[in-house]
């Protein structure tokens, strides 16, 4: 069976951070689904479509690592790809415990998904989207916390 690994996320832009869990975890798995969640309620800072665009540029060169947008719960997304595997990396232990009870619910909801948990380099710990956002819309430089294949669309 192959194995298929889907990591969920908004991905408001992509961050090193995200950039390194990927890599690290292509030997691990077949296949790694990097997945936009849509939320209509929710708009987001960057498009979908920019963001499917930079991740695409980011992992040109792995070609199992795939890119898609979905909406819904990220388990059903996951049946319909055949991945019985959620990846997703860990900063802080504040990280930890809002996983741990996705993970726990998403277990519950199809007991054949596995969460992966991944720790993110010391050096990326800092970073998230929401900081990158908050820095590009302040008119700040961006370049220290996203990947070098998208540094020139900022």
């Amino acid at each position: 069976m192959k194995k298929i690994a889907v990591f969920p996320g908004s991905f408001d832009p992509i961050t090193k951070g995200h950039e390194n869990i990927i890599l690290r975890s292509i030997p691990l798995f077949d296949e790694i689904i990097v997945a936009i969640g849509e939320n209509a309620d929710k708009k987001g800072y960057f498009s979908i479509e920019q963001r499917l665009a930079w991740i695409e540029r980011v992992f040109k060169d792995h070609p199992s690592v795939k890119v898609e947008k979905y909406s819904g719960l990220t388990v059903e997304y996951c049946k319909t790809k055949n991945a019985n595997y959620i990846l997703r990396g860990l900063r802080t232990s504040a990280d930890f415990e809002f996983e741990r009870s996705i993970g726990q619910a998403n277990k519950k909801l199809r007991p054949e998904l596995e969460t992966v948990f991944m720790l993110t380099m010391p050096e990326f710990t800092p970073i998230n989207s929401s900081i990158v956002r908050d820095v590009h819309r302040h008119g700040g430089e961006v370049y220290d916390f996203i990947p070098e294949a998208i540094h020139s669309d900022f």
